[in-house]
């Protein structure tokens, strides 16, 4: 297996395959043209393919100087467990550290902190700050 990695947008419709894998579409049915347009504002991405097949990806948002937030953190479940997520969150965590970012937050998936963990991120005390509303 020799997996592929890029820094630019990938093909819509794979990209909404991809994203299909996780069950996050079921709530809110995003088309591959919404989908499209929400990665087209990132800050950064790393993309990995098997061939022409999108098989992971992650993507920073962030201001540029401290608001930096990792999503979108997907790795098709046929090709889990193979090194490409810890191979693109280092890329995005290099990245950050590159431009200066002093704070990088996240949300994880059910069941999947203790990846993020192995990278030095850290839950939030359930007395810290933040709230978050979903629409």
């Amino acid at each position: 297996m020799v997996i592929r990695y890029e820094n630019q947008l990938p093909n819509k419709y794979a990209f909404h395959d991809l994203f299909e894998t996780t069950g996050w579409n079921v709530k809110y049915a995003f088309t591959p043209d919404d989908l499209f347009k929400a990665i087209s504002h990132s800050y950064f991405m790393v993309c990995a393919y098997e061939g022409e097949n999108l098989v992971g990806y992650g993507r920073v948002i962030s201001d540029g100087v401290y608001q930096t937030f990792i999503g979108d953190m997907i790795i098709h479940p046929d090709f889990q467990q193979k090194g490409i997520g810890s191979r693109i969150l280092t890329e995005l965590i290099e990245k950050c550290q590159k431009d200066g970012m002093k704070w990088i937050q996240l949300t994880s998936a059910k069941g999947k902190m203790g990846f993020y963990q192995k990278f030095g991120f850290e839950a939030r005390p359930d007395d810290a700050a933040g709230m978050q509303k979903y629409l």
